[in-house]
């Protein structure tokens, strides 16, 4: 079978996580694709195959005879998706022979637009799955777990020589806690890779600092007609914390190794307001200047308003990969050789953002990202190629070999 008809297989299982839920995994829908897994896991000949309590996929490949001392590495994707854009049916459609010019998407009204999206033209002539324009395709993640299992039926199959290998598929990883109840111990794994986003040949190893920032307001409602002096409008503080954050580092403005604070949520009367942002920076002291940056916005309003108006809750959420994964660099230094080997450019670029790998590797399972060939993920225009896949599969195969011969 190959990457894509699995794609297209797991694409129709709805498995959006929910952020805020208090249980884990925070849906129970994402156990109906895990449960298929584990069958699908059991039927490649991975051993002990099984799904926890949380919706964590586990399984093992085991060593071919004579390579049994090699490194064991990790395949990692997520089962989740993103809420936005997945309440219901998701239908994906094949363009075969892509043009490269702009795609209606289904009676949508919505267009994969060569405008918006610059690299369109490149994947002319391949063969396109998108959706109907109405939903997520779900490539982000579920064409990972695609690769991962092309890629253990191929080495099945070619009776390929490897060392023993890891398989794990995560719940909740657009939501922030995907890795929160991973049992490394269990997983085994020496190193890992994620399977999570991006075109074919990314190779992913330094990622955001992360933090959310929740600030709430207090204010003090009296009729207006009778307010001089007294009325603190909660919604004109929340408009003043966010004149006093620089106005061009937010993610339109930013790029590369810029960081950012993104407003994310809003809501509020005159009575409580409330803001929800999501901080990201590469460099840890910068990330460090930005939460200051809030503390003193939260200090400097409390002594204009009055105690208590401003509360700011500031909860961590991950940290740049890259201070653990420099000390192995073997895994990108191999995984840019295995891209070259299999005639795939190797692009060595910052997430701008994270993966479950951001927060393995702090957790000792050195863990980069590797693209799977997708683009324009967390919301209707998310788009994919079948040979983008194909040349993802061929990778990672590369990749094994080269542990294999370590």
């Amino acid at each position: 079978m190959k990457a894509y008809e699995r794609l297209l297989k797991y694409a129709v299982i709805r498995t959006p996580s929910c952020d805020g839920a208090a249980e884990h995994p925070s849906s129970l829908c994402q156990f109906d694709l895990a449960n298929l897994l584990v069958e699908e896991m059991k039927a490649l000949g991975i051993t002990d195959a099984h799904v926890d309590k949380h919706c964590y996929v586990y399984g093992k490949l085991p060593a071919t005879f004579g390579y049994e001392d090699r490194p064991c590495i990790g395949f990692i994707a997520h089962m989740d998706t993103v809420s936005d854009f997945c309440d219901h049916e998701i239908v994906p459609v094949i363009t075969e022979n892509y043009d490269g010019e702009d795609l209606p998407l289904g009676d949508s009204g919505r267009i994969l637009s060569t405008d918006t999206f610059k690299h369109l033209p490149s994947l002319k002539g391949r063969t396109l799955i998108t959706t109907d324009g109405t939903t997520v395709l779900g490539a982000d993640d579920k064409a990972g777990i695609a690769e991962i299992l092309t890629l253990i039926e191929r080495l099945n199959e070619e009776q390929i020589p490897h060392g023993p290998l890891a398989v794990a598929f995560t719940p909740d990883e657009e939501i922030g806690t995907g890795a929160s109840g991973f049992d490394v111990e269990h997983f085994g794994a020496q190193y890992a890779y994620t399977l999570d986003g991006g075109t074919e040949g990314e190779i992913q190893y330094e990622s955001f600092n992360a933090c959310k920032a929740h600030f709430d307001i207090r204010g003090f409602s009296v009729h207006p007609g009778s307010s001089k002096d007294t009325m603190i409008n909660a919604c004109l503080v929340a408009m003043e914390i966010n004149a006093m954050l620089p106005g061009m580092e937010t993610p339109r403005g930013t790029e590369d190794y810029e960081g950012f604070f993104h407003l994310c949520g809003m809501s509020g009367d005159c009575a409580d307001a409330q803001l929800d942002y999501i901080v990201r920076d590469f460099d840890k002291n910068f990330f460090e200047a930005r939460k200051r940056t809030l503390r003193l916005i939260e200090k400097n309003l409390n002594e204009k308003w009055g105690e208590g108006t401003v509360t700011l809750t500031i909860t961590e959420q991950y940290q740049n990969m890259a201070e653990i994964i420099s000390g192995c660099m073997h895994l990108v230094d191999n995984a840019v050789k295995a891209a070259e080997a299999v005639g795939v450019t190797p692009l060595t670029i910052p997430i701008r953002g994270g993966t479950d790998g951001s927060q393995l590797s702090f957790m000792g399972l050195p863990c980069p990202n590797l693209g799977t060939g997708g683009h324009a993920f967390h919301g209707p225009y998310e788009h994919i190629t079948v040979e983008g896949m194909d040349k993802t599969v061929e990778l990672i195969t590369e990749l094994v070999k080269i542990y294999a011969q370590m």
